[in-house]
């Protein structure tokens, strides 16, 4: 059987809290560096070599995780149980891109396996045919550029998707279409977006899971409006926009719209880039097959990521490092410092995959936790955090660990030799140099150039940041997340936590409604 336990509860834990807590400085040497990776899926690896973590620690990381049966949990999820708590769901993202346990999975009266292959034939189809020029606007001009509407999980996985495969789809000689975003309702996000596209080669995209999402619908109504106004002759905006949305959304029904791609109520915003939410975007942008390769890379990352043994499950073993640093080292945040400026938006997708899952302070029944629970996640690009946060996590009060990501090659393929070396290279120098230096320190007779090193950190590399990789990459973080939030005895899948500030909002537009409160800073604004 097949038990939920709070963290107090688990004896590995309270073993672990008796372990000598040790300093990266100390542990690290370059054969522990040779020694401590573990592959990923897409030809990337994990090295943990810098975190501060004994070989009594790794025993007693392993206890934990069996003891808080984890992989029986993710077994679970592949195999269709309601993991999501909060709202009686199940949680279906892995099997978007593969079946992993190859067990049928069934809901709603259909076999769901089934139902995400065919939503993947008609994207397939469709993007073909916009990509051949077999379906083109509504004034005879073939689509050169898709814009996708939405917010949330909605925008951030697919943009730093879509950002990542770029470089890539250049170097590679792959045919492209221009992708943009509209997410924010802030209508300057809207129109600086508009104002730069061609309205008879554009091809919208509204993402909407219930169809009802107020950011999203208002965005629409302000492109519309927009394009409407502009007097093109023959122009019709519902040959212009397809929908990505649940069947049973108001958005389904719409027939203003040239197409309509179905996702459920079992893949989560933040979940659900490598479902119809990220695949019409990715496939229109770059080609079906391109986001088959990335679907690929995610499938097998997450057949990895089964293995019990943590020095041979890269996800599992960067989750539990992960839950030692937060709850027992006691550091609150984590920096996620990828050096490929294609992941230049990377990080603030797995802030919300991350915090919105994990920063929860009630356990899978309701009932209120002790102990810490998700860290706060931030980052950028290297090298250019090099040139404004790295300061603090050199040198602040604070240790912050660091999770790099780096690659040999770049992607375009554009690269130049300047003072005896190629830019890919002083790039990864920089980055070799950065996890040295945050471990060992440097002593010194000025305090002001004085560094106590100890700073613990990650890296996951690999040769090229293709779609294999990434896709591995995205499932890496999706399954770490997952990981943490069984040994925290969280429900990862909801997030109740935004939905306050959409209630109050609604009531400031509906006039306060005698909340003074409410009324009071409305004044100030609107």
């Amino acid at each position: 059987m097949i038990t939920y336990s709070d963290l107090g509860k688990l004896k590995s834990f309270s073993m672990l809290k008796k372990e000598k807590k040790e300093n990266v400085k100390d542990l690290l040497t370059a054969d522990r560096v040779k020694n401590s990776s573990i592959a990923l899926g897409g030809g990337l690896k994990y090295n943990w070599a810098a975190m501060p973590v004994s070989e009594n620690i790794l025993s007693g990381l392993q206890a934990l995780s069996d003891e808080a049966q984890l992989i029986d949990k993710y077994k679970e999820i592949l195999s269709g149980k309601v993991m999501n708590t909060g709202e009686k769901r199940l949680v279906l993202h892995h099997l978007t891109r593969g079946n992993v346990l190859g067990a049928e999975v069934a809901a709603d009266g259909e076999d769901k396996d089934q139902f995400y292959k065919d939503v993947l034939a008609s994207i397939k189809d469709f993007s073909e045919k916009v990509r051949n020029g077999e379906i083109k606007g509504s004034t005879g001009k073939a689509f050169t550029t898709v814009c996708q509407i939405g917010i949330g999980g909605s925008d951030l996985g697919p943009r730093a998707l879509y950002l990542a495969l770029k470089g890539w789809a250049e170097g590679s000689g792959v045919k492209t279409l221009e992708g943009r975003f509209i997410s924010n309702v802030d209508p300057d996000d809207a129109a600086s977006v508009i104002s730069d596209l061609d309205p008879e080669t554009t091809l919208f995209i509204l993402v909407s899971k219930s169809g009802t999402t107020q950011e999203t619908l208002t965005n629409r109504d302000l492109v519309l409006k927009t394009l409407g106004s502009m007097g093109i002759q023959g122009y019709n905006p519902s040959k212009h926009m397809v929908a990505v949305t649940s069947k049973t959304s108001p958005l389904a029904k719409d027939e203003s719209m040239l197409a309509s791609f179905f996702i459920d109520d079992y893949i989560g915003g933040r979940y659900s880039s490598t479902s119809a939410v990220g695949g019409v975007v990715l496939s229109l942008a770059y080609g079906y097959d391109t986001f088959r390769k990335l679907l690929d890379g995610a499938h097998e990352e997450d057949c990895l990521s089964l293995g019990k043994d943590i020095r041979k499950n890269g996800a599992l073993m960067d989750a539990l490092i992960g839950f030692y640093l937060r709850n027992i080292a006691g550091y609150p945040a984590t920096a996620i410092l990828p050096y490929s400026q294609a992941l230049s938006r990377f990080p603030a997708h797995l802030q919300q995959l991350d915090m919105e899952s994990n920063g929860k302070h009630v356990n899978r029944n309701g009932e209120k936790i002790d102990y810490p629970t998700g860290p706060v996640i931030f980052g950028e690009p290297g090298t250019n955090g090099q040139h404004s946060f790295y300061q603090l996590l050199h040198q602040g009060t604070d240790i912050v660990p660091l999770q790099f990501i780096g690659f040999r090659e770049c992607q375009y393929g554009k690269d130049i030799e300047t003072a005896g070396s190629m830019s890919q290279t002083k790039l990864n120098a920089n980055l070799a140099a950065q996890i040295a230096a945050f471990a060992r320190g440097k002593d010194d007779e000025n305090p002001n150039k004085e560094f106590d090193g100890n700073r613990p950190s990650s890296l996951i590399y690999g040769d090229k940041l293709t779609p294999e990789a990434l896709g591995a990459l995205l499932a890496h973080y999706e399954n770490k997340v997952m990981f943490q939030g069984f040994i925290w005895n969280l429900n990862s899948f909801d997030q109740e936590g935004v939905q306050l500030g959409k209630v109050l909002a609604k009531k400031v537009l509906a006039g306060c409604e005698g909340d003074d409160l409410l009324k009071a800073y409305a004044d100030l604004l609107i």
